[in-house]
């Protein structure tokens, strides 16, 4: 990445910067390849952050058969989140996971848990847990709130499409072809079988029992974004640990359960413990890429690369639910962090995690200018179909999902909660960040999905405007202008007619 002109001495955040356009013999924009080059196996450089509010199991197998990852949270008890990674890689690479209603209760009830969005699914089952059925979300929405599921999946039952047959179609069972290599063409034969039903979503069958759900768009998506799989073909995620306690037991648990990249995870990344608990991980040798953050500054990226770090993670303050820098006055912008960062983790053989300050997709793709190889992304994907927590409805009818920050009382109080009242006590008096905030499902893009879509297209483009095939040709080629605040706000769409 260039500067356009000098490289100013203050320091700078995405809404600071532009990238301006040069040369380009890049044909297409699809042409362009978003795999990222830190050993993670993410086919697309975007990463759900590790707050409960936003990464559970749904959400990161919806990330990873996209390209992306999430991070499973560190305030996850042992079970939980070895099940959630097993769960995460049980999941099929094509085939949406429907969510699951019994056969007695009513639409209201599943609503709750169940945003009305179309192309997902919800599975039926009767008291015995056997499928009968898959009812489409988005009907949910269209009947009487006291609807009795089990009725409702038998009035219209969806368009089914076998599995098998479509296997077959292809050839990859007879071939013997990888998981990965069936993606595209298992995707593609799909799409093209519920043109002939003319139908837009479909249950999916194999051996007679429901195995997922799939739409013309999930089945599109498939063909351009290969998911990202481990060597066994199955759904990548990634698990966040602590920097206290038995750190490399549970660090060996969680990568025998499956995980495959570890993020060792606290607000003040720069320091004695967060070195110590790498360097504790890394002699375990456990052969996943270690995550350490976060940081802001070139000598924080070197002590927690020399530790052992693989890619550092970089943001302190600019997250929507962070009130670090108002409290403390600590953090940095974020665009200057990342290009310092990168800078000092690059010379050493590691890669950086952009975290945090990403409102817009032009944001992203300024992270990924700066040398980030990945970007991670929080409250914005709180409120999608996909994130963990009840679906709600304010005063003016519209849904919405709460978030909370990572460092703020709620989340002290749940992560502390065995501690004594006193010890809880002390805890909380230093809790930051934002303990509710309601983040509106937006109606237009209400999946995890959806804003993937919105992200990547925006960040394609910024790759052909720079003449890049992908992402390292996009760091190379990207050149980037210091701006006003009139100009950041010349570039954005009038929200009303002249």
């Amino acid at each position: 990445m260039k500067f356009i002109g000098p490289r100013p001495a203050h320091d700078l955040t995405y809404s600071d910067v532009f990238l301006v356009p040069s040369r380009s013999d890049v044909g297409s924009r699809l042409g362009v390849d978003l795999s990222t080059d830190d050993g993670t196996g993410m086919t697309m450089p975007i990463v759900a952050a590790n707050m409960n509010a936003v990464s559970g199991p749904r959400l990161a197998a919806a990330m990873s058969r996209r390209g992306g990852l999430a991070v499973l949270p560190q305030d996850l008890d042992e079970d939980a989140a070895f099940a959630g990674v097993a769960w995460v890689k049980s999941q099929h690479v094509v085939w949406d996971t429907p969510f699951e209603a019994r056969v007695d209760e009513e639409a209201s009830q599943v609503l709750r848990r169940v945003v009305p969005v179309r192309g997902a699914g919800v599975v039926v089952r009767d008291d015995a847990g056997a499928a009968v059925g898959v009812v489409e979300a988005a009907r949910l929405a269209r009947v009487p709130a006291d609807a009795r599921i089990g009725d409702v999946v038998g009035i219209r039952p969806p368009v089914t499409v076998d599995g098998d047959d479509l296997l077959e179609a292809i050839g990859a069972a007879a071939a013997g072809e990888t998981a990965a290599s069936r993606v595209v063409p298992l995707a593609r034969a799909a799409f093209d079988r519920l043109v002939e039903l003319d139908a837009e979503f479909a249950q999916v069958t194999e051996g007679g029992s429901i195995v997922g759900t799939i739409s013309r768009n999930g089945a599109m998506r498939a063909t351009i974004d290969p998911p990202a799989l481990d060597a066994a073909g199955r759904l990548r995620v990634a698990c966040a640990v602590g920097v206290s306690g038995a750190i490399e037991e549970r660090a060996r648990g969680l990568v025998e359960a499956g995980a495959d990249v570890l993020v060792l995870d606290t607000a003040h990344g720069h320091q004695g413990a967060m070195l110590r608990a790498i360097e504790r991980v890394r002699e375990a040798d456990l052969g996943v890429p270690i995550v350490a953050g976060n940081v802001v500054m070139a000598d924080g990226a070197r002590d927690l690369v020399s530790a052992g770090a693989d890619i550092v993670k970089v943001g302190v303050g600019p997250g929507a639910m962070c009130t670090t820098r108002m409290m403390t006055a600590v953090g940095r912008p974020q665009f200057s962090a990342v290009l310092e960062t990168v800078e000092a983790a690059r010379e050493l053989g590691a890669a950086v995690w952009a975290d945090g300050g990403v409102r817009y997709p032009r944001d992203v793709a300024l992270a990924l200018a700066a040398g980030a190889s990945a970007v991670m992304i929080g409250s914005w994907f709180a409120g999608t179909a996909e994130a963990p927590g009840d679906v709600e409805v304010d005063d003016d009818g519209r849904l919405f999902k709460s978030s909370f920050g990572m460092a703020s009382t709620k989340a002290v109080r749940d992560r502390f909660a065995d501690l004594d009242p006193y010890q809880l006590a002390r805890k909380e008096l230093f809790a930051e960040g934002i303990s509710s905030s309601r983040i509106l499902i937006d109606p237009l893009r209400p999946s995890v999905e959806d804003l993937l879509d919105m992200i990547t297209t925006g960040v394609r483009s910024s790759c052909t405007y720079a003449g890049a095939s992908d992402l390292a040709e996009f760091r190379a080629r990207a050149r980037v202008g210091v701006q006003s605040a009139a100009g950041y706000e010349e570039g954005k769409a009038l929200p009303v007619s002249w």
